[in-house]
């Protein structure tokens, strides 16, 4: 495994913003107060050279970071929903709420801590320490399915077809968008949102450059008086990709405060996502599979079921 390494290029409208804001807008859990503590310790790179907290940014300045990459605490009293064991490979269940991975050093009650428990093999697996096995993650509110890989190999063949868009995904959604068509695409690429820290929006033509192409498909499998139920394929899902996407339609998801959906009474910080099925073609590495999880009662609750 590799440390974590991060590299953002300055664009003209962070021009002249200190580096630390920089940092904690554009890097997920990383707030002010870790990114003064990585420039303090020299992790923080600007055009190849180490930098204060306090410097100003230029367009075109090169911005690298290491993060921190400490293995995760084995929680052995932490539950873990298995949905399918083999030999290379698992998929398992995580609840909303909980953190596919930690940010921190020492942190406990994330879904890597009640991996690694459980088996700990994992931790010789993966890019990085404190993603032991994971070939995907999951927002904390968002729950469902999540595929974890059991070694190198296994590893390599998830996540190369993962980025080639063979590792098929499925979400349930929920929003209020009533009037949204039977079926649609979005095709917009995404990046930060420099209006909003921790947020990604469609970026506007002119920016391009700094995006990542995204492409989200809906279809509309049950309407209620307030509410649509959607089941949507992303073959890379990128961080926040549906909930921004649906939120560029004017359907943001119940519950995602974040993008500006309607409040969900009762249910603290959750968003109506479900990751509700994965499936893998198989090779010579990791057999096929196909595992469904079907809609979570909170989301049919929702629903009026």
């Amino acid at each position: 495994m590799n440390p974590e390494r991060a590299r953002y290029v300055v664009g003209p409208d962070a021009a002249g913003e200190r580096l630390d804001k920089f940092l904690a807008r554009l890097v997920p859990g990383v707030g002010r107060k870790r990114a003064r503590e990585l420039c303090e310790r020299g992790s923080v790179l600007v055009d190849g050279r180490k930098a204060r907290a306090a410097t100003p940014l230029a367009d075109g300045n090169a911005v690298e970071l290491e993060l921190d990459d400490e293995a995760p605490l084995a929680e052995h009293t932490l539950g873990l929903d298995v949905r399918l064991e083999l030999p290379a490979a698992l998929v398992v269940h995580k609840p909303p709420g909980q953190p596919t991975a930690t940010l921190r050093p020492g942190e406990r009650g994330t879904l890597v801590n009640a991996l690694v428990a459980r088996y700990p093999e994992l931790a010789r697996v993966g890019h990085r320490a404190r993603e032991p096995g994971l070939v995907h993650r999951l927002d904390t509110e968002t729950s469902g399915l999540v595929v974890v890989a059991r070694s190198e190999a296994a590893f390599g063949t998830l996540t190369r077809a993962l980025g080639a868009g063979r590792l098929s995904k499925r979400y349930l959604a929920v929003t209020a968008a009533v009037e949204l068509p039977a079926a649609g695409v979005v095709d917009a690429p995404l990046g930060p949102d420099p209006a909003r820290n921790g947020r990604v929006r469609v970026v506007p033509e002119a920016e391009r450059s700094y995006a990542k192409a995204a492409v989200t498909h809906y279809r509309v499998v049950e309407r209620t008086e307030r509410f649509v139920l959607l089941e949507l394929e992303a073959a890379r899902a990128f961080r926040h990709q549906i909930r921004a996407h649906l939120a560029s339609l004017g359907a943001p998801l119940v519950g995602d405060a974040l993008y500006g959906g309607p409040a969900w009474p009762g249910a603290g910080a959750r968003h109506a996502l479900h990751a509700s099925y994965v499936a893998w073609a198989g090779d010579r590495t990791v057999p096929s599979f196909a595992v469904n999880a079907g809609l979570p009662d909170d989301m049919r609750r929702l629903l009026g079921g």
